[in-house]
């Protein structure tokens, strides 16, 4: 023991002094190891190796551990800098090993994911020592109890209570044997929600609908026949068109195709993802990971999982949260079927004889947009170049609170199609780095996201600026046509924007608390962007011709404006349906002897969905909520709905869409002062008031 301790005091005596070696000195081997001498100390990507990730983290593990050590055997009386401070400044080498994490996500392959597997015990088994470490703890509560003497401001009492809570949620307050049980179930549910999400990416990557008759390409666009023809001569079957489960390929597919039996396989081989009875079906996954979530509800003292998790949430119960979504689901249920009649009577007048199914509905809907509203989305295509579409948003951002975006070629990268921009403050100064990752690749798990690879934060008074990235699935470029996009991914662009600001703004001084909101708010700050991307003034800046650079004509503006309501029965109903799924399976009791599929058509007949819409994501390829963040919480999206639908109208009200006054106070009160306060009272002090859902309702055609 005491030799293993002489060890591990060398190792940790190393490692410090590496971390603050000069430049110009030798460095270890590992980069991970030291602060990175790079431009704006991002990641070394073209240094790290697969090989340096667990050696770093192990370093790293034993580096907290000592700072954690040296916490608890301090002699002095716990007090904020000793023992808050302390804590929530630990662990400098895990938060770079940490960049492994953003990698598995976006370009990952076998060795990253054989390293995730034995990385996922390793630091479930390190979360489990920090959390239920009742010497800690008991410093931490000691600090907690008497915090209202200590003379401290909001954001320092915040953060103590915070991480006070932290620790009670986690279990540190259960006796050792419930302790114990809960670092079983912890580690369990690491590895369980790893493999989900690996089966899942397995099963994405796994279908290819391969067309060898160009007979079967009519009506589709120019532009979605050269990306599958593209597609099928990487994977060395030139001559043939192959159309993946990529949204940018399976979802055009659908919406263009006339050939109804391909539109079913395609269509059938997206909702049985992981539903294949093969070595990457999820459902005994899912299910294991239900029935330990429910153990570790109840032995954290609540009924149900969704009830611990939604606790700490805006919504406060999932008796609220399932009222919110009733009050939505009805007059959107309605406006659904009377979409389906309009398809129904287009599909009569052709001559189907069949009743719509799911997989009609892009192709019939996109008929109904065009009799209605001569709208044809591949026309708006040629308007929403790739480029042109993130220079709108600079644009954007740049008139609201006067960033700059710089690209520098000098940022190391992790994938060659990853653009790099420092970001400024209109004054100039240094505020964030960026990384965009925009096209499909078999090493990115589909969808979009925003993440940081390094959080905003303050060491030693110092402000450390975030180094934050967005991932999309975006359309490629084919031969010499650049990337155009749709509508849609227009609006996620925006979307997933409105996060990257919220990682730029963030100002709190601690680590636990500078971007801390509830995760029913997380979403306010994303939707409240997609708000400009259709406005007028807007799109008719960054809205231009790829090939003419015309900018895009007041018709087709009008076009876009007149069918803003246009589909929103459907895209209502899928994402409610969506959410009360994940509601009901984080409300279980008795998790025993579960069917999934019988489950999950049980809930949806409970809600009476009809048979033409099916949820968003149906269980076994519900990553948000079985292998991401979002457990008992993808309700999220419309409940925050509500607060950017509010927020927006404050900007629509004044006249100015690019209010600066406004603007400067929703930086501050909503995006940067995180650390200040609760979420609902950082948006009254935006707004003045609070949300209102008439907003939401009347966007969307529900009112």
């Amino acid at each position: 023991m005491r030799m293993k301790k002489i060890l591990l005091l060398t190792i940790l005596i190393l490692t410090m002094v590496s971390w603050n070696i000069d430049k110009g000195m030798n460095i270890p081997e590992n980069p991970l190891l030291v602060k990175f001498n790079t431009p704006f100390e991002v990641p070394p990507f073209d240094l790290i190796k697969e090989e340096h990730y667990i050696p770093a983290f192990k370093a790293g593990i034993e580096q907290q551990k000592a700072e954690i050590d040296a916490i608890i055997k301090n002699n002095e009386e716990p007090n904020f800098e000793n023992t808050i401070v302390a804590m929530d400044q630990s662990g400098a080498i895990l938060r770079n090993a940490s960049v492994f994490y953003s990698l598995n996500s976006a370009n990952t392959n076998p060795n990253l994911q054989k390293i995730a597997r034995e990385l996922t015990p390793l630091m479930s088994a390190h979360r489990n020592e920090i959390s239920l470490n009742q010497d800690l703890f008991e410093k931490i509560k000691k600090v907690y109890n008497k915090r209202e003497s200590l003379g401290l401001n909001n954001e320092q009492l915040r953060v103590i209570e915070k991480m006070y809570e932290d620790f009670e949620r986690n279990g540190a307050a259960l006796p050792i044997e419930k302790r114990e049980e809960l670092k079983k179930i912890n580690e369990e549910l690491a590895m369980l929600s790893l493999k989900y999400g690996e089966n899942l990416l397995a099963e994405n990557n796994g279908f290819k609908l391969i067309i060898e008759n160009k007979d079967d390409l009519i009506g589709l666009p120019e532009g979605i026949i050269a990306a599958a023809a593209d597609q099928a001569k990487k994977d060395g079957q030139e001559g043939k068109w192959i159309f993946t489960l990529h949204k940018p390929s399976w979802i055009p597919f659908l919406t263009y195709s006339p050939k109804r039996e391909l539109r079913e396989k395609i269509y059938k081989a997206y909702l049985n993802m992981g539903n294949n009875n093969n070595d990457y079906d999820n459902k005994e996954v899912l299910k294991q990971i239900i029935t330990l979530r429910n153990k570790r509800a109840k032995l954290l003292g609540y009924t149900t999982f969704a009830e611990f998790s939604i606790d700490d949430n805006m919504a406060e119960t999932p008796k609220n949260v399932y009222d919110f979504l009733y009050k939505i689901w009805t007059p959107s249920l309605a406006m659904a079927k009377n979409e389906v009649k309009d398809m129904q009577a287009i599909t009569n007048k052709e001559g189907g004889k069949f009743k719509l199914e799911s997989w009609d509905w892009w192709y019939y809907s996109e008929k109904v947009r065009k009799e209605k509203y001569d709208l044809d989305a591949e026309e708006l295509k040629p308007y929403f170049k790739l480029d042109n579409v993130r220079d709108g948003i600079f644009y954007v951002t740049n008139k609201l609170y006067g960033l700059k975006f710089i690209p520098n070629k000098n940022i190391p990268v992790y994938n060659e199609e990853v653009q790099a921009f420092e970001v400024q403050e209109a004054d100039g100064s240094h505020l964030a780095v960026l990384y965009i990752d925009s096209h499909p690749r078999p090493g990115k798990r589909s969808g979009a996201w925003c993440g940081a690879i390094r959080s905003g934060a303050y060491e030693n008074g110092k402000k450390v600026t975030p180094v934050v990235y967005i991932v999309t699935n975006f359309t490629r470029p084919t031969g010499d046509t650049p990337a155009l996009i749709s509508w849609d991914e227009t609006t996620t662009y925006f979307h997933e924007f409105g996060h990257a600001l919220h990682n730029f703004f963030a100002d709190g001084h601690y680590r636990r608390t500078s971007r801390d909101v509830p995760r029913d708010y997380v979403e306010l700050p994303s939707q409240i962007m997609e708000n400009w991307a259709g406005e007028p003034e807007v799109l008719k800046m960054y809205a231009k011709h790829y090939i003419t650079g015309e900018a895009i004509p007041d018709e087709l503006i009008q076009k876009i404006q007149n069918s803003s309501k246009f589909n929103q029965g459907f895209e209502t109903v899928e994402y409610v349906a969506a959410s009360l799924l994940d509601l009901d399976w984080h409300t279980l009791t008795n998790t025993e002897n579960i069917d999934v599929e019988a489950f999950e058509k049980t809930s949806m007949d409970k809600i009476g969905l009809i048979r033409e819409i099916l949820p968003r994501y149906r269980s076994t390829y519900f990553s948000h909520i079985f292998s991401g963040g979002y457990s008992a919480g993808y309700y999220v999206y419309l409940w925050a709905a509500v607060l950017d639908s509010d927020a927006f109208m404050a900007f629509k009200e004044s006249g100015d869409l690019f209010n600066q006054e406004l603007a400067a106070k929703f930086r501050k009160h909503c995006l940067a002062e995180n650390a200040m306060g609760e979420g609902m009272d950082q948006y009254r002090k935006f707004r003045g008031k609070d949300p209102e859902i008439d907003a939401l309702l009347e966007k969307r055609g529900l009112k």
